[in-house]
């Protein structure tokens, strides 16, 4: 089977990948407390998996490659439960831009960012809006959590969708790294219910930013008592589906339409 991550390959291999007009998987996560029970590396190493499964069910069909993964995020409101390693929102985004520039000075036309923490969304998305006016490859911003949301919701039993450290994260890691994984009291931890994004609102549609520890006692939002590694599996295969179906989308990549007339009111578009 062909290699598919980047940093396993020689660079004249990538030349000829940027050639072949391939999508470049740029996983974004971080490094941050999982709770008593998962490592810090849980985003890591769940962003990583979900993206070299889905290149590996897309290459027969798209030409793809895995880039190390972005470990550094954006990670402040999980500060107070410690062991959370977290950079500035202007880090964060100048790193990013660094980073797809080079990609695309190599050539590469088509760049996916593959999220897999919460706290990056915003800003992952606003770095789009910013860059492709002028950008020569098409960004798209992507979240497995959410893309993959409906098919993940009905593998779950305690919560509807991935929440931190909760029933969904420490089922996948059960499956990928389950020697990082301390089973020794799973029913005794985390906060039944939706502690997930909904922290973070105020009113009925507003935004309010709250730490963590707003939200949860021991930095987990649900529960993992019935966590597998069975359920980690399915779960990380349809993760990794949802991205692939996004890539192979021909709309995904399109060139943006233009639905502008002449002018309007007698006065041409600039063009």
């Amino acid at each position: 089977m062909a290699e598919i991550e980047w940093q396993k390959m020689p660079a004249h291999a990538l030349r000829v990948l940027a050639g072949q007009d391939a999508v470049v998987i740029l996983p974004i996560a971080s490094i941050e407390q999982h709770g008593p029970h998962l490592p810090t590396m849980t985003d890591t190493r769940l962003g990583h998996e979900v993206a070299v499964r889905a290149a590996r069910k897309v290459q027969g069909s798209q030409p793809v490659v895995v880039a190390p993964v972005v470990w550094s995020g954006l990670s402040e409101h999980h500060m107070p439960f410690g062991g959370t390693l977290t950079v500035s929102a202007s880090t964060f985004r100048a790193l990013l831009s660094d980073l797809i520039a080079a990609i695309t000075r190599l050539g590469f036309r088509k760049v996916l960012l593959s999220n897999s923490h919460g706290g990056n969304i915003m800003a992952m998305q606003q770095l789009c809006d910013e860059l492709s006016p002028s950008c020569p490859a098409t960004l798209v911003a992507t979240t497995y959590a959410i893309e993959g949301a409906a098919q993940i919701g009905t593998l779950l039993e305690d919560q509807d969708g991935v929440q931190h450290a909760g029933e969904a994260e420490t089922s996948m890691m059960l499956a990928c790294e389950p020697g990082l994984v301390d089973t020794g009291d799973l029913a005794a931890i985390g906060t039944p219910g939706d502690g997930g994004p909904g922290f973070l609102k105020a009113g009925q549609a507003s935004y309010r930013w709250r730490p963590f520890a707003h939200t949860t006692s021991d930095g987990v939002s649900g529960t993992p008592e019935k966590s597998t590694a069975e359920k980690g599996e399915a779960l990380l295969d349809a993760s990794a589906q949802a991205i692939a179906a996004l890539i192979l989308d021909p709309e995904t990549w399109a060139e943006p339409k233009d639905m502008r007339d002449t002018g309007t009111a007698g006065v041409p578009f600039a063009t």
